[in-house]
């Protein structure tokens, strides 16, 4: 008689556990699906985020090159909607912010020497708002103020040239 009862004892057992582990199934996927609602409403508020965004300076000055960038990204603080900054958070991450240099005013440092440049952000924010095609107003950008290092572009030599003479001409 005392196996019938372990054999059944048992059998509850199994069949208790089968239904923990349906209630705790259940219960994970109401909870997630609770966090997703939780998350698309507050996307739908307006809120402010800093999102990163890589750097491409282009129409360098003719004969000259860029010794050092920085810094390689901008922190942008952003306020807008949520969806709109989901969005520019995801699209940060392949897609760099492109600094005419052409049509930015340059300043010379002065106590460097050399090329020294430096550009005040604040003088690009209509440029950079107009690159991220959202509907997020632009609060700020870190750094302040970008600096280059701008360098005389090394010329190749001409093949043609005199002093490029094949020295075994005469054999």
């Amino acid at each position: 008689m005392k196996e019938k009862n372990e054999i059944a004892s048992e059998y509850f057992t199994k069949k208790r556990v089968k239904f923990l582990n349906k209630d705790i199934t259940v219960f994970a996927f109401f909870l997630l699906l609770s966090f997703l609602f939780w998350y698309l409403n507050s996307l739908g508020k307006e809120i402010e985020a800093d999102v990163r965004y890589p750097v491409r300076y282009i129409n360098i000055p003719e004969g000259q090159v860029i010794v050092e960038e920085q810094p390689a990204r901008l922190n942008l603080s952003l306020k807008g909607p949520g969806y709109s900054i989901l969005k520019l958070k995801l699209s940060g991450k392949r897609k760099p912010i492109i600094i005419d240099v052409s049509s930015v005013s340059l300043k010379r440092v002065q106590a460097g020497t050399g090329l020294n440049y430096f550009i005040v952000t604040s003088g690009i924010n209509k440029s950079l708002i107009t690159q991220l095609k959202s509907d997020c107003e632009l609060t700020s950008v870190k750094p302040d103020t970008l600096f280059l290092i701008l360098d005389v572009k090394a010329t190749e030599p001409d093949v043609d040239s005199p002093d490029n003479e094949d020295v075994n001409e005469g054999d």
